[in-house]
């Protein structure tokens, strides 16, 4: 189990970072065979990220609902993350063909994904007696004082 920081924490990354939202909704759920390929091509992905800091995800964490799944992505940058996605070696581009040819047309999976890049300074933040969670996972979490 994940250690609880006590207290007011905020998390601070250094320079400018990406806040990625990426998931899928199921719409037609007794379609199994059409919406699982997806749904499991996403951990390959982090998988193999994770085992690559170098690539540039600095953390990733997946929301799961009834139809929908998401995932909280934080990265280095931009240019890192559009090279990962372009990357012909990598695990995201077989995936996305896939989907390209078997879903994509008919409608039973959608996908999206929403890309936000953070200035330094232009990011706020608070955990209160939580463990290192969202940005504090991909940052450095230190006590919040003063104004926080």
């Amino acid at each position: 189990m994940a250690e609880i920081k006590e207290g007011r924490w905020i998390a601070e990354v250094e320079g400018e970072f990406v806040v990625f939202l990426i998931g899928m909704r199921i719409n037609r759920l007794w379609k199994v065979w059409a919406w699982l390929p997806v749904f499991l091509a996403m951990p390959k992905m982090l998988i193999e990220l994770f085992g690559k800091p170098e690539l540039g995800l600095l953390s990733a964490r997946t929301h799961f609902g009834l139809r929908n799944t998401m995932v909280v992505q934080y990265w280095r940058s931009y240019d890192q993350l559009h090279a990962y996605a372009t990357d012909r070696t990598r695990a995201h581009l077989p995936a996305w063909k896939a989907f390209n040819q078997r879903v994509a047309k008919n409608g039973d999976v959608g996908i999206w994904h929403e890309t936000y890049t953070i200035h330094p300074g232009n990011c706020r933040n608070i955990y209160g007696n939580m463990p290192a969670y969202g940005l504090g996972l991909a940052g450095t979490l230190t006590p919040a004082g003063g104004k926080h």
